[in-house]
């Protein structure tokens, strides 16, 4: 299966309201033991405007992001300074070749199939006193994703996009991961959170949509342009009947999960 093209444009046009769950999840990682210079990775670093938020908290720390779509680390390297560089890996097979003081990974595991397994191999890499932060949707049975769903597997849609989309599945329940990385010598801090964003303009949900979970349809019919605007033509009144918009924007109701992990010393 063809694997997304992502628009970092179309990403960043929510970057507010998408990198809120960033601070929250900072929010929650402990002192590092690195001193004045870490070392981090943001592993899927995207369009690196969250990357350059870790450089901001550690202003000493060498921090590298990675990601594996050329768009987005064209876009990312535009933050790049002396101490924050990026470089192309693919979380799926990703195995760090040095020591880590934090290893950060924000709202992109769930593009990974059976990411969990990656995880011993990550948490292994952290210095003791390190850490491993992540953050994940937990929204794929929501109207933006499910009502996706069922029109990519309708029969118009069904042998251009059948199986393409995630679901409910592509994450853990915040007890799996909880599970998955609690261990000897580690502590794991788990939770989730219900954001109700208030989205501007017409057909907010739209909007947002084609700068994620849309991205693997956008990507099939990306040769169609008719097929295309057929298909988010039938996609956006589904959405507003899902999301109608009110007086003072479109109520987006998105649940994420959190986890933190720390290394003993």
């Amino acid at each position: 299966m063809t694997a997304p093209l992502w628009d970092p444009q179309q990403y960043l046009r929510h970057a507010d309201h998408r990198t809120r769950p960033f601070h929250d999840l900072l929010a929650r990682v402990p002192a590092l033991p690195g001193g004045e210079a870490p070392r981090i990775a943001d592993l899927g670093c995207g369009a690196g405007n969250v990357t350059a938020l870790l450089a901001e908290r550690w202003p000493g720390a060498r921090v590298t992001g990675y990601d594996n779509s050329p768009q987005m680390l064209e876009r990312a390297r535009a933050h790049a300074t002396a101490l924050l560089d990026f470089a192309e890996a693919d979380a799926a097979t990703w195995t760090p070749g040095e020591p880590y003081d934090l290893i950060v990974s924000n709202a992109v595991l769930q593009w990974v199939p059976r990411h969990a397994d990656r995880f011993p191999d990550w948490l292994d890499a952290l210095t003791p006193g390190g850490t491993f932060a992540l953050q994940v949707p937990g929204n794929f049975e929501q109207p933006s994703h499910a009502l996706m769903r069922e029109l990519a597997e309708s029969p118009r849609w069904r042998p251009r996009l059948g199986g393409r989309l995630r679901h409910a599945d592509a994450v853990l329940s915040p007890a799996g991961y909880l599970d998955r990385l609690t261990g000897p010598g580690r502590t794991a801090d788990v939770w989730e959170t219900t954001y109700l964003h208030l989205l501007p303009g017409g057909d907010a949900v739209l909007d947002w949509v084609k700068g994620t979970g849309l991205r693997p349809v956008l990507t099939a019919l990306a040769d169609d342009e008719e097929a295309r605007s057929a298909f988010l033509a039938e996609y956006r009144d589904l959405l507003r009947a899902a999301y109608p918009a009110g007086p003072h924007g479109t109520v987006f109701p998105f649940r994420r999960i959190f986890a933190v992990t720390h290394r003993e010393k």
